[in-house]
C-alpha cells in the first residue's frame, strides 16, 4: 500500500512538473467547476425568453449577449458546460468499461476467444464511427442519454485494443505465474493482478476520449440530433450562431472557443499523462 501510495506521490509530481499538462489540467478544473456549480455563475434563467432583448451584443446586464429569444448566452454557456462534461465522461466511462472487458478476457484467453473477440472489434472499425452514430440517433431518437450512449458504444474498440495487447504482454510476467500457483482464480488473476497493471495506456485514452466524446456531442447537436433544445448545449448555441452569423458573431465565437479550450485542455492533459507513466518520453 505504501509502495502503491508512493507511486501515485510520483505519477502526481511528474504530472504537475509539466507545464502543458497542468495548464490543461487547470482548464477542465475552470469548466468542472462551472459544470458542478452553475447556479454560482449565472445571472439569469437561461431559459427565459425575452423579445425585447432579441440577439442584444454583449453588454454589462448580458456579458455574452442574447441568443435569437432574447436568451441569455452566458447562462447557456455556463449550463451547456455540464452538458457537455456529463456527456463526456458518461460516454467515455461507457467506452471503458467495454474496452476493458474486452480486452482483458481476449488477452487473457487468447486462441479462440481472441480471435472471436478480435475480429469483432474489426468489424466496429470498419464502420466510419460518426456516420454510425447518426444512424444511432437517426433510429432510437435524440436526447442527452441516448448520445451518451451511443458515443460510448461505438468508441470503446480503441481501449480493447490497448488492454489486449497489455494483458497478453502480462499474462507471461511472474506475478501473474505466482498468482496461479497460489491457486488464484480466473477472476482474481483478470481483475486483481493484470488490470492495475494495464490502467497507465487507458488512462490517456481516457483523457482523450472524454475530449473526442465533447467534440461528437457538439457536432450531433450542431446538426439538431443531439441535445435537444430548449436544454443548453455548446453545439447548439453553435446553431443559432450559424443562422446569425452576419449580425451576432457572439453566437459563434464564444461557444466555439470554448469548445476549443476544452478539448485542447484535455489533449494536453492525455499528453502530460502519458509522458508521466511512460519513462521512454521523460527526458523529449
Amino acid at each position: 500500500m505504501a509502495a502503491a501510495s508512493s507511486g501515485y506521490r510520483e505519477f502526481l509530481r511528474r504530472l504537475l512538473r509539466n507545464r502543458l499538462a497542468a495548464a490543461g489540467g487547470a482548464v477542465i478544473l475552470f469548466f468542472l467547476v462551472l459544470a458542478l456549480f452553475p447556479s454560482a455563475f449565472t445571472l439569469h434563467d437561461p431559459n427565459r425568453i425575452d423579445v425585447l432583448k432579441v440577439l442584444q451584443a454583449p453588454s454589462r446586464a448580458h456579458p455574452l449577449g442574447t441568443d435569437e429569444l432574447g436568451r441569455d448566452v452566458l447562462s447557456r454557456m455556463v449550463l451547456g458546460s455540464r452538458i457537455s462534461m456529463e456527456v463526456g465522461f458518461v460516454a467515455t466511462g461507457i467506452a471503458m468499461a467495454i474496452g476493458l472487458l474486452v480486452g482483458l478476457f481476449a488477452g487473457f484467453y487468447g486462441g479462440r476467444v481472441d480471435a472471436l473477440l478480435m475480429r469483432f472489434v474489426d468489424i466496429m472499425l470498419c464502420f466510419p464511427s460518426f456516420f454510425l452514430i447518426l444512424a444511432v440517433i437517426a433510429f432510437v431518437g435524440p436526447s442527452i442519454l441516448n448520445v451518451m450512449a451511443v458515443i460510448g458504444l461505438t468508441h470503446w474498440m480503441g481501449v480493447a485494443r490497448l488492454v489486449r495487447a497489455e494483458t497478453l504482454s502480462l499474462k507471461e510476467r511472474d506475478f501473474v505465474a505466482g498468482a496461479i500457483a497460489q491457486g488464484a482464480g480466473t477472476a482474481r488473476i483478470v481483475f486483481r493482478h493484470i488490470l492495475p497493471n494495464a490502467m497507465a495506456p487507458v488512462l490517456v485514452w481516457a483523457t482523450l476520449g472524454v475530449a473526442g466524446a465533447i467534440l461528437t456531442e457538439s457536432a450531433l447537436s450542431f446538426l439538431g440530433i443531439g441535445v435537444q433544445p430548449p436544454t443548453p448545449s455548446w453545439g447548439n448555441i453553435l446553431t443559432a450562431g450559424k443562422d446569425n452569423i452576419e449580425f451576432a458573431w457572439w453566437l459563434s465565437v464564444y461557444p466555439g472557443a470554448a469548445i476549443l479550450v476544452t478539448v485542447l485542455g484535455f489533449n494536453l492533459l492525455g499528453e502530460g499523462v502519458q509522458e508521466a507513466v511512460d519513462p521512454r518520453l521523460r527526458g523529449r
